[in-house]
Parts: C-alpha cells; sequence; structure tokens
C-alpha cells in the first residue's frame, strides 16, 4: 500500500500536561461521569478494568454499561461504579441497536444526568456486519450530542477500512470529539496493511489516522498509538511517551489505559491534553509496579493499583 505524504509541520509536546485543580467544596459532581460501554459474555473483566482507572484517575461518577448476562459478575469487580443491563443477543454480545433505544430511554444522549465522556470497546466482542454498523451508530449517536468518546478494542474493530480516498471513511465513521486507543494490530486492521508496515512508520500513520478521520481542525481525532514509545497525535502535534517497560505487555493493560485517559476527560481537560498525560500516567503507574513485582509477573491489577501513587508524581 501506497503511503499518503506527510507535507504539514509537526508540533512537538514536550511537557506533560498537569492534573487540573480541585476545590476544597468540590463534590462528586464536579468530576464528570464515565460512561463504559463493553463486555460480553466471558469478557467481564475488561470493562471492570476501564471503570475502575477511570474513578482511579479522578473521575467522579463511573457508570459500566454491558450485556445484561454479566451484569451482576461486573458489578462485583467494581463496587464504585454503577451498572446498566443493556439488551444482548445469543452470543453473549450485547444488541447495539437495542443498546441505543436503552441508553436513549435512559437519558444518555446529551441529557444534562448522561455521561460526560464515554468508554467503549473494552470487552466488547466481534460480531459480524450487522453488530459493527450498530456500534458505529451508536457511539455516533453520543457524538453527534457532543460527548466524547475514547475507543478501544472492538469499538476500533468495528470501524470501516481507512484508505487513500478521504471519502471512504466521510460518511460512515468519521469520529467526532473522539479518542482511538489502537495496538499495532488494531491500526493494521484499520488500514488494511500489516503490524510491521505500521511499525516501521508508526507516526506516520499516527497522524494520518488523526488526519482522516478528523472532523475538522477544531475537533481534531485524537489518535494514541499504543506499544514501545506510544504516540499521541492530533494529526499536527506529536507527543512521544517515554514510560513504561516490556512487563506491560499483557492482557488488559490497555483497558487500563482507555479508563484513565476517559477519567481525566471528564474532569475537564481537552481530549488531547488527557491523552497525553493519560498515556504518561499509564507508563509511569506500569514503572512502579514493576519496581514491586518484576516485569515477568506484572498484570493489569498491577497497573491499576499503581495508578494513584503515578498521579501523585
Amino acid at each position: 500500500m501506497r503511503r499518503p505524504s506527510d507535507a504539514k509541520a509537526v508540533r512537538r509536546i514536550r511537557s506533560v500536561p498537569s492534573l487540573p485543580r480541585r476545590r476544597r467544596d468540590a463534590h462528586k459532581g464536579d468530576f464528570g461521569r464515565v460512561l463504559v460501554i463493553g463486555g460480553a459474555r466471558g469478557m467481564i473483566g475488561a470493562p471492570a478494568l476501564a471503570a475502575n482507572a477511570a474513578l482511579r484517575s479522578g473521575a467522579g461518577l463511573v457508570t459500566v454499561a454491558c450485556p445484561h448476562s454479566i451484569q451482576l459478575a461486573v458489578a462485583t469487580l467494581c463496587p464504585c461504579a454503577t451498572t446498566i443491563p443493556l439488551p444482548e443477543g445469543p452470543a453473549g454480545m450485547l444488541d447495539p441497536k437495542s443498546a441505543r433505544a436503552c441508553l436513549a430511554g435512559l437519558g444518555m444522549f446529551g441529557d444534562s444526568t448522561g455521561p460526560t465522556v464515554v468508554a467503549a470497546g473494552p470487552g466488547l466482542g466481534r460480531g459480524n456486519t450487522r453488530f459493527d454498523r450498530g456500534v458505529i451508530a451508536l457511539l455516533k449517536a453520543f457524538g453527534e450530542a457532543g460527548v466524547p468518546v475514547v475507543r478501544d478494542a472492538d469499538a476500533l474493530n468495528a470501524m470501516p477500512r481507512i484508505t487513500g480516498r478521504r471519502s471512504a471513511v466521510a460518511g460512515r465513521d468519521r469520529c467526532r470529539r473522539t479518542v482511538l486507543t489502537p495496538h499495532p494490530g488494531e491500526m493494521a486492521r484499520l488500514w488494511g496493511v500489516s503490524s510491521d508496515e505500521i511499525q516501521s512508520d508508526r507516526e506516520g500513520y499516527a497522524r494520518r489516522t488523526a488526519e482522516r478521520l478528523s472532523t475538522g481542525a477544531t475537533d481534531p481525532t485524537i489518535v494514541v498509538l499504543k506499544g514501545h514509545r506510544s504516540i499521541v497525535t492530533d494529526g499536527s502535534s506529536v507527543f512521544v511517551n517515554d514510560t513504561g517497560n516490556p512487563g506491560m505487555a499483557t492482557g488488559g493493560t490497555g483497558d487500563v489505559l482507555t479508563g484513565a485517559i476517559a477519567g481525566l476527560a471528564a474532569q475537564g481537560m481537552s481530549l488531547l491534553d488527557a491523552a497525553v498525560l493519560g498515556v504518561h500516567v499509564h507508563g509511569r503507574a506500569g514503572d512502579l509496579a514493576a519496581a514491586k513485582t518484576g516485569r515477568h509477573g506484572l498484570i493489569a491489577t498491577d497497573v491499576l493499583e499503581s495508578l494513584p501513587k503515578a498521579l501523585g508524581k
């Protein structure tokens, strides 16, 4: 596949943004509401990790919307969050069309009690074309209501392939107020290339993805390309992370990152700042955890538990 050219000048982000200050008389409503959409039969840990990470990153309120058959199990794993049971299909994955109607009935699209930020994808599961289109429609409804969405995992896999023609995605899945958090394999599927191709030009592909999916210069898509020296970009500004370690190459750490970015954005940070700080702090938490457990035995909950200390630093 021929790579599009990179003619635009790049602004390098050298410093990490600070956490928003908290008033002494603040209450939980001041720090945003995160809605996590995900989970499926056999995948209860992913949405729970994302929800707990959002709380550990400072979100005031977190709710997990998941298939009804796993609601109680998810609730047990994140007792500080609330849960919403969603309609599901026979495979134990949510039914996107029915889920959209359910969430609309609860006032989740643009209502004053709805979410400040949505984190979608952890444990969602892979479906057919109908399922993918339903997921896209569900998440677009939040974007159209002005609610930012952090897309991870199968919320990325549901997206149509990016091609060299901007029009290929313009009518289907332009990403308004969105953060995408692909690992190299997910980015490769978005572009229809190999993971090796993505790894050979990580910054270029991250920037081009942000450019192709943005709705405009005032509302850019933010891309977080995960991996060694994760890249955060809106297409014109680029941050290359220097925290983290190989021990974090284990299941669930990406769900923790998704929740952390959503939790920071819920507190009023811009999506770019939330992504930059979230990536940096997530890596720092992994470094703190590795100092205790060693790298070989590191698991996602170790990173989760180290988030508050990492934020404190």
